[in-house]
């Protein structure tokens, strides 16, 4: 299989794709071990390749010690956690970990924020891997095809960035005043 082959599979799957909503994510606690063999499955497709890993043991510990993914209960994660793991896993590809804690920490990560969240990832990738079977079918250069997506994530970011920035910074100058 060559690589607009390749590409154009994987962007045929990347239309149906369907990351679990709220009610999909288990009920039952799980003990981090079983977190990582859920999210690594649930995950899968936005690895670089088979050894890419998006989320290691050392990794949840960070977000905990950092503020960015609250304490287990009991050595348990729940379904809060996960979605809030599945959040920062897709986040941290384009945002630094700070910018992700003041998103997710003002309020939590809430089952309506985490709906919103999974719909406008769920489109934009649906919409990206539509665009990017077209391109494949049409012919179009594969190193252009990934020029331009680039480009455009990498004006997105900014935006997600700036608005992250002055956020974090309303914060600040509301818990310092008296």
């Amino acid at each position: 299989m060559n690589a607009i082959e390749k590409i154009t599979s994987w962007a045929e799957e990347g239309k149906q794709l369907s990351p679990p909503d709220w009610e999909q994510l288990p009920t039952i606690p799980l003990y981090v071990d079983q977190v990582l063999l859920y999210l690594r499955d649930t995950l899968r497709f936005f690895e670089r390749d088979e050894d890419d890993v998006l989320l290691t043991n050392s990794m949840i510990n960070n977000y905990v010690k950092n503020g960015v993914l609250p304490h287990p209960e009991k050595k348990k994660y729940s379904r809060a956690h996960l979605a809030e793991l599945v959040t920062i896993c897709m986040l941290k590809q384009v945002l630094a970990i700070q910018d992700i804690r003041t998103l997710l920490r003002s309020e939590g990560l809430t089952e309506e924020m985490y709906g919103s969240f999974l719909a406008a990832h769920t489109g934009a990738v649906r919409e990206t891997c539509a665009a990017l079977a077209e391109s494949c079918a049409n012919g179009e250069d594969l190193r252009r095809a990934a020029l331009r997506l680039a480009a455009e994530a990498n004006a997105k970011r900014a935006a997600a960035e700036r608005i992250l920035k002055e956020l974090g910074e309303e914060e600040q100058r509301g818990s310092a005043a008296p």
